[in-house]
Formats: C-alpha cells, structure tokens, sequence
C-alpha cells in the first residue's frame, strides 16, 4: 500500500477532500444505526438508551394494525409497476426521437417532453386535482356531458395506485429519456447503414440494432431503482394526495409512515424501519447485479 501511495501520491491527495466528506457526512452518522435496537431516549443519548435488540422491528410486522405490510405492498406496488413502465416509455420516447429528422421540430417536443421534470410534486398535484376534482374536474365534466355519472375520485381507493404511478412515470418519462439518447447518439452508424444495404427496414433496425446496444444502459439504470425499491416517494404521495385519510390505507408507502409514525412510536422505531429499507435495497441490488452478470457476462454494476 504504501508503494502505491507513493506512486500515484497526487491522485489519492485530488480524492482525500471527497474521501473525508464521505467519512463525515456517510459513514461517521451510521453510528446511529445503534438506535433501532435501543427504546431510545434523549435524556441517555444513543448509546446511553435501554437495548431491546430486535422488537422495533418485530413491531413493525407484526403490529395489530397491520401497517407494516400494508405499507411495504404498496411501496412494492407503486415502485414495481413506476420501474416498468418508467423503462418502456423513455426508451419509446427517445427511439422515437432518435428516428426524427426535423430539427426544429425535435427541440421543440424534447423541451415539451423535459418540462414535467422541472415541476414540483405540489404543482403535479394540482395537475391532478384539476382532472380529477368531484365538482369541477375535467374527468367528471366530460362524464356529466355523455350520461354517466361522476365519480367521487378522492373518496374512492381502487383509483390511486394507478393515478399515482402514471403521475410518476410522466413526471420523470422525458428525463429519463434524454439519458437513453445520450447512449444512442454513440452508437455506430456504420451497423445502420450495413443493415439497410441488407434490406432491414427502420422497424427491424430498431429490434436488432438499436435495443441491443442500449441494454446495457437499461440495465444499469434498472439496478439503480431496484435499490430503491423500498423507498417510497413522500413528495409524491403528499403532494398529490395529501392529509386524505379516506386514501391513506391504498396510497400509504414506507416512507409516508415513518412520518406518521415517528411523532407517536419515536426514533428508535422509525430508525428501524429506515434500517430495514437499506437492508433489502443492498441485498436487492446485489442479487440483481449477480442475476444481469449471469446473464450477460459485463452489465452488472460492479
């Protein structure tokens, strides 16, 4: 070690301000990752509190609630089909964006497509709210006007879910898309030109061509959210749904409970659960990896 050190001494000096930061604001704090085996108190401090090894998490699923589970479906939920469709439609986009020829045309729907990024969960919220209000929403105005009945949409839980990871998949869909078309504006022309001279239409050039080379960009991508698959948004929920207790149960995730519950069952509890989120999401992520190597031997991660 320290014949390497000596060897490249300025590149590991260009990396210790970065190495230290690390140190102090990620590493030194998971000190505190003692508290969810403690029934913590400030009076005693972290490691001063009475140890209860694993009941914060015990209680967590196994509560009479029933919150526990209900909540880590729903992340689950919300966070499987947002990873899916959150792929399928940005890869659409930027295929679709890769084939245009006009330019002025191509900045102009990629800044519209950009745009949603930019907004706040409270702002797509009220985007939300507009289409779906009971009494003034755009939905109900359209039902009224062709026979049918409204539909009271936010006293009613089986709509939810999928208002709220379309809301999701919209909100990020442009941005997620201009990643892909970074990738794809370094592939080779040459295969292009070698596959129409073979006769392959633009269809089959996308199948065989385009959606290859960009798999390794999907995978890597895909790995990236499966670690954060049991991290809910709370902006999202609360911005679009709010305080709504008739909602609560159906939209609830990981995140939005540990708001809740952290002003009633206190720090220890809620550490816990924060624990358990970046236990599954390491584990995930590493079975994931191993699963995109095995594979396809190079598109792991690490």
């Amino acid at each position: 070690m320290r014949k390497e050190f000596k060897k490249n001494k300025e590149l590991y000096m260009m990396c210790l301000p970065a190495l230290l930061f690390l140190l102090a604001f990620c590493y030194i704090p998971m000190a505190g990752i003692w508290m969810a085996f403690t029934k913590y108190n400030i009076k005693d401090g972290i490691f001063g509190s009475e140890f209860v090894g694993l009941q914060n998490f015990k209680y967590f699923f196994t509560s009479s609630t029933g919150m526990g589970l209900k909540v880590i479906k729903n992340t689950l939920v919300i966070n499987f089909w947002g990873l899916i469709f959150g792929t399928i439609l940005p890869i659409t986009i930027a295929i679709c964006f890769n084939e245009v020829r006009g330019k002025i045309f191509k900045k102009v729907t990629q800044s519209a497509m950009f745009f949603p990024y930019f907004l706040s969960w409270v702002v797509v919220g009220a985007i939300v709210y507009a289409f779906f209000s009971t009494d003034t929403g755009m939905i109900n105005r359209v039902l009224s006007q062709n026979g049918h009945d409204i539909i009271r949409w936010y006293a009613e839980k089986k709509y939810w879910k999928p208002i709220i990871i379309t809301a999701d998949v919209w909100k990020w869909a442009g941005y997620n898309s201009i990643i892909y078309m970074a990738a794809m504006t370094n592939f080779d022309a040459s295969l292009y030109d070698a596959a129409s001279v073979d006769g392959a239409n633009r269809f089959q050039q996308i199948l065989h061509i385009t959606l290859p080379l960009i798999k390794p960009t999907v995978v890597v991508l895909s790995l990236l959210s499966i670690g954060r698959i049991f991290f809910g948004d709370f902006g999202m929920i609360y911005g679009i749904v709010g305080n709504n207790s008739l909602l609560y149960d159906e939209v609830a995730v990981i995140d939005t409970y540990v708001y809740s519950a952290m002003r009633s069952l206190g720090f220890s509890y809620t550490t816990a659960i924060g624990l358990f989120q970046s236990v599954m999401g390491l584990i995930l992520v590493t079975l994931s990896n191993k699963l995109a190597k095995k594979v396809n031997e190079g598109e792991g991660l690490f």
